[in-house]
């Protein structure tokens, strides 16, 4: 089975598909979108791809192609904990000086307190992920600039680690979710390692109101509160149509197998709304 991650080597997504498959061919992808494109067109079976931090929240660019990209589902969620480090090409270990950090925004920004006292003049600059800026440091030993990665990146690229766990926050988690074509036979017990541990069930849904009128959002949320649905998360996303127009990324606590549940969206659409049913899947928690 292939399964698609962001990349490169040494992600935090690589970790986790790692641990999800550890014994499937993992492909790395250079942005979140060509992990879709790639479950889309069937060139992989499944792709991992980052959802919310818990410092930085949700990643936008996966709520809007979950919404662009009808032919996918969600097959599962993962948390894993997330610890940061700052690390230098060995050549540099001897000049304290570091003129450039590189790492993915989500990174900078959770490290962003410990970066900016310790090394308030240094340029911060954005990069595709944290593997990445490590990679960039390791192909170039003569400049005096570092990554925020983590350490399966330094072991990979052979840097040095400076500063060890700069994330501001001790409780970092970062969710994750596998997505597949609702094209393809859905196997789920078969395809994820057996020893992970699960925390429950959630199902996942796309709504879209059918205009924007007062009291729109009251009529969805008490389609779920009349049924006692837990709901975990809710939140808007833009349409990117006109200011006002949004869509909203909701999960639902528990398994989807009570007629009340499987109803819910029944009404939603009866309302107006429009449903996208994402899955009803288990969320992993993984280890660090």
């Amino acid at each position: 089975m292939k399964i698609a991650f962001l990349g490169p080597e040494a992600s935090f997504t690589q970790l986790t598909a790692t641990q999800l498959f550890p014994n499937e061919e993992l492909i790395p992808k250079a942005n979140i979108l060509d992990c879709f494109l790639a479950v889309q067109n069937n060139e992989v079976d499944k792709a991992v791809v980052p959802l919310e931090n818990s410092i930085e929240g949700t990643v936008s660019m996966t709520l809007d192609y979950l919404y662009q990209t009808s032919e996918i589902r969600v097959e599962a969620e993962a948390v894993m904990p997330i610890a940061h480090h700052l690390m230098i090409h060995p050549s540099q270990e001897n000049d304290t000086a570091i003129e450039k950090i590189y790492s993915h925004p989500q990174a900078l920004a959770q490290s962003f307190h410990f970066l900016n006292q310790n090394y308030p003049e240094v340029t911060k600059q954005d990069f595709t992920s944290t593997a990445a800026a490590a990679k960039r440091v390791s192909e170039n030993p003569d400049r005096k600039i570092a990554a925020v990665a983590n350490k399966f990146a330094a072991n990979l690229y052979g840097l040095k680690v400076v500063d060890e766990n700069i994330h501001d926050v001790e409780e970092n988690h970062t969710r994750f979710i596998v997505i597949s074509n609702i094209s393809t036979p859905l196997n789920v017990t078969e395809s994820f390692d057996s020893d992970l541990n699960s925390s429950g069930k959630k199902t996942g849904l796309l709504i879209t109101l059918p205009e924007d009128h007062a009291g729109g959002l009251h009529q969805v949320l008490s389609v779920f509160a009349w049924r006692n649905m837990n709901l975990s998360k809710l939140e808007s996303r833009t349409l990117k149509t006109k200011l006002g127009n949004y869509f909203f990324f909701v999960t639902v606590v528990g398994g989807w197998d009570d007629v009340l549940y499987i109803n819910s969206v029944d009404e939603l659409r009866a309302i107006g709304a429009d449903v996208k049913f994402l899955g009803n899947y288990k969320e992993f928690l993984l280890e660090g």
